[in-house]
């Protein structure tokens, strides 16, 4: 340490506040806060063993402390919550200024409008949210617009304009979506009730707005107005409905903050909830990544400030996990043992650690997206393809001396399966064990298709078999004219040898390479696929004829039965009831006598 920053640690005092440490550049590398400034500073330049390498590089590049001092503790997490995001210092944990998050927004306007934005103003009208998810909020938009009805037009109603009729009701008045306030056909005060009623919503007091309505139906029952009682009831039932799916625990627990955190070596994980009245209106998680080795506490009393400014929340109690060094006057701090606050605290630790799992599968998607790129791209290196092939389709045929022939095709997309896209093709043209045309049939059957569905080609097809295959798909794909749009190998048995279009030697590929892997799997997969569907349909095939030797059962009745009862053994055990129910009574009493049932 230079005598410059002994200097200025001694100088600092030991009051709340913040601190920025400065490189030799003036750039900020970190941004803390401290109930003793003096004591904090001066603790990051006393010798510790348990000092990790980062930690150790931050003290090596301070070369200037500069302070803020504040009233308390929480005044200086807010100032330093806020410096964090200005500048993002290299050392601290990233904290993101959300401003593009939605909010509902009742407009500092007469007749005001409700509607959503991204990007608040200082302009009068109230702001609520933001919400973490566009799906939330629009549901609970959709919910105040049908339950209260208010304008969506951006007309300037003031009382000269609607006495002059300046305006003429839009669509929404046709359909019921408004009152035609700017026609006047909606009192100011009516108007302005919809949105007292939209406001205690948007706060989660839902249980004013289902009491106020309440109010209504029982003043339109008393004015034998049914059908404005009947449409209140709907409505109070929609907003209870919404209450029932938003209600989690007991309704008394009102204005509460709720915040768990799961964190690893890395990565730390906070889930904040916000419940009025026994219901969540907001909901949370926030994701930091590590950079000095941040204990769990210091992290959540970090994005305790953070969610809290984020959402403007007053909440004067929060429940958190454990027990915080963090004070905040007027706010009560509370660590549940039992009870519904606990529940509170672990329905919250659930959402933390399903969002660290739910990121945990990501990384690892991505990862091995990362992975089969580069194997994808090595197979074209391999290959000589035109592109990299993303998309592979791969061709089988099975067939016992040309009976019950079948052709599989089975898809690799992104270097693995995509079963849902596997295709199985019974042979029509084909007679006898001919698989050369089995395989031409089958490319040209699948890739017709494709054609006239204007689906994408794959960017490699893999015929199981070698030259005589390669060139039987070859005839296909020229006579559909596509030869040009797509890449085309065999794969030899034998071998294990790749053959391309008209060269006569096979491709040198290293036996153990994973280009060649990935070619067997896709042809071991094919191969599966058709012998799998072969079998069923050979044995489909005995059972069949088994039941068309009985005199006057046919194929039709034999397949029906079949389909019905999947096997002989179950034919046999069936009462003549059930087999009557398949095929009637006449041919029931056949199959019956046959069988000896």
């Amino acid at each position: 340490m230079t005598e410059e920053l002994r200097k200025q640690i001694r100088d600092i005092p030991t009051h709340p506040g913040v601190y920025r440490y400065f490189d030799t550049e003036g750039t900020i590398l970190y941004i803390g806060k401290a109930r003793n400034l003096k004591k904090r500073v001066s603790s990051y330049f006393v010798s510790k063993s348990d000092y990790n390498f980062r930690l150790r590089t931050l003290v090596s590049r301070i070369r200037r402390i500069e302070y803020t001092i504040v009233s308390t503790e929480y005044e200086a997490l807010l100032l330093e919550n806020s410096l964090i995001k200005q500048f993002q210092p290299r050392y601290n944990i990233n904290l993101k200024d959300d401003k593009s998050y939605p909010f509902l927004v009742i407009k500092n306007e007469r007749f005001p409008r409700v509607y959503a934005m991204r990007n608040p103003v200082k302009d009068g009208s109230e702001y609520f949210g933001p919400y973490a998810s566009v799906s939330t909020m629009k549901s609970i938009l959709d919910l105040v617009r049908k339950l209260f009805l208010t304008r969506s037009c951006n007309f300037s109603l003031t009382e000269a304009n609607i006495q002059a009729h300046k305006f003429r009701v839009c669509l929404d008045y046709h359909i019921g979506l408004c009152k035609g306030p700017c026609e006047g056909l909606q009192t100011e005060e009516d108007y302005n009730n919809s949105i007292s009623n939209i406001r205690e919503i948007l706060k989660g007091n839902t249980h004013l707005a289902v009491q106020h309505l309440e109010e209504r139906q029982q003043i339109a029952i008393a004015e034998l107005n049914f059908e404005e009682a009947q449409l209140l009831k709907e409505k109070i039932g929609q907003l209870q409905k919404f209450l029932y799916k938003s209600t989690v625990v007991n309704p008394s627990i009102n204005n509460v903050d709720v915040f768990s955190i799961f964190s690893n070596e890395k990565y730390a994980f906070v889930n904040y909830l916000r419940v009025v009245n026994g219901t969540i209106i907001t909901t949370d998680t926030s994701e930091f990544r590590k950079k000095m080795d941040e204990t769990d506490s210091e992290i959540l009393t970090l994005a305790i400030a953070d969610l809290r400014e984020k959402y403007a929340s007053d909440s004067k109690e929060i429940i958190t996990p454990f027990q915080l060094l963090l004070r905040i006057e007027g706010v009560k701090f509370t660590v549940p043992k039992l009870g519904d606050k606990k529940k509170l605290i672990d329905l919250s630790k659930k959402n933390a650690f399903s969002y660290f799992q739910d990121r945990l599968k990501a990384n690892e998607l991505n990862k091995d997206r990362r992975k089969n790129t580069e194997l994808l791209s090595q197979m074209k290196l391999d290959l000589g393809l035109k592109e990299i092939p993303y998309h592979i389709e791969c061709f089988d045929n099975s067939n016992i001396q040309g009976a019950f022939p079948v052709s599989a095709i089975v898809v690799f997309k992104n270097g693995v399966p995509s079963k849902k896209d596997y295709r199985i093709f019974n042979v029509k043209t084909v007679v006898g064990p001919d698989d050369f045309a089995t395989m031409e049939e089958a490319v040209f059957r699948r890739y017709r298709r494709m054609l006239e569905e204007n689906t994408p080609l794959p960017q490699l097809i893999i015929i199981d078999g070698g030259k005589g295959q390669l060139n039987a798909a070859l005839n296909s794909l020229n006579t559909l004219g596509i030869t040009d749009r797509v890449d085309i190998i065999g794969i030899a048995k034998r071998l294990e040898e790749i053959y391309k279009p008209g060269d006569p030697i096979p491709l040198s590929i290293n036996k153990k390479s994973q280009t060649l892997r990935l070619i067997q799997q896709a042809r071991d997969e094919a191969h599966r696929t058709g012998i799998t569907r072969h079998r069923k349909k050979r044995n489909q095939g005995s059972l069949q004829t088994s039941l068309t030797k009985i005199p006057g059962i046919g194929e039709k009745t034999s397949e029906k039965l079949l389909a019905h009862f999947k096997s002989i053994k179950k034919v046999k055990d069936a009462s003549v009831e059930e087999i009557v129910a398949v095929v009637g009574k006449s041919m029931a009493e056949k199959v019956r006598k046959s069988l000896g049932i």
